[in-house]
């Protein structure tokens, strides 16, 4: 899809869409990628950043915002230099810094950007509140969560589900608070509400909204039982992962055999077993 110019490419709106790869204008030195429903940003060797598409919550980060101020080329994010990664969420982003400091810019509802306030929004990077020490950044859509120097886990933003893990179901927080419980993560991934911490040990942990069964623990639904968890509670029977990641409302892991298993909503088969628990998918490793 094209219509706020998310492919990068010098063209927008609902006839350009294009069902084959086409070349980002402007972008030679990329780094890393990260998209969202309906923007993208490139880190680049310059530790600077750019970002394209739609823009109507300053989530380009180039001090613009509005209906009319998408970009269908990349626009460089201000005042970024030292930066060593980026995530986006629905329509915020977020960026790490060379010294373990994060920024985030665009939406702010329920104090998404992690800066203390709950403004609409921020068009350029705003720094989040009492983070120093982070080595990882990952964004879902309302919330966004930071990986320490110490293996411990903070997030911040919407909790209407839980979703930041700090044993409460508060509305939201607009800086960052722990995770319960977490002392040991190496990688941190956040979906559209859930998030999932892989440990030394090679297990996972999810907390958040598990109305699909992304949690991994056995359960799911809209009853008490299955609801939400606002606490970190481990996925069932994985113990060697080396990887993991969150879709929407579904998780995986990547084994140490180079096998991999999913869990969660499978309406379009992203599991590729049509199961609530860890199984798994079809054609990879032995």
């Amino acid at each position: 899809r094209n219509n706020h110019g998310q492919l990068g490419n010098g063209e927008s709106g609902d006839q350009s869409e294009f069902s084959e790869p086409v070349k980002v204008e402007g972008i030679a030195d990329a780094t890393a990628i990260t998209t969202s429903g309906e923007h993208s940003c490139a880190l680049h060797i310059t530790r600077t950043i750019s970002c394209w598409g739609n823009n109507y919550s300053g989530q380009l980060g180039n001090g613009q915002s509005g209906e009319n101020a998408a970009s269908s080329v990349p626009a460089q994010v201000a005042d970024i230099t030292n930066a060593t990664a980026i995530t986006t969420g629905a329509n915020h982003s977020c960026a790490l810094h060379q010294n373990g400091t994060i920024s985030c810019w665009g939406n702010n509802e329920f104090g998404k950007l992690g800066n203390g306030t709950d403004n609409n929004y921020s068009s350029v990077p705003a720094q989040i509140a009492n983070i120093k020490d982070a080595t990882a950044i990952t964004t879902g859509a309302g919330n966004s969560c930071a990986l320490h120097q110490t293996s411990t886990i903070s997030c911040w933003g919407d909790n209407w589900y839980g979703q930041l893990g700090s044993g409460t179901d508060d509305s939201y927080s607009s800086v960052p608070a722990q995770i319960a419980n977490i002392k040991d993560a190496i990688a941190i991934a956040t979906g559209g509400a859930h998030s999932c911490a892989l440990h030394q040990t090679g297990t996972i942990s999810c907390w958040g909204p598990n109305w699909n069964g992304q949690l991994g623990n056995g359960q799911r639904g809209y009853n008490p039982s299955g609801l939400v968890e606002v606490r970190p509670v481990g996925v069932i029977g994985i113990t060697d992962a080396k990887a993991s990641e969150t879709g929407y409302e579904h998780s995986c892991a990547l084994h140490e055999d180079g096998t991999i298993s999913c869990w969660g909503l499978n309406n379009h088969g992203q599991l590729g077993n049509g199961v609530w628990r860890p199984q798994p998918v079809v054609g990879f490793g032995g």
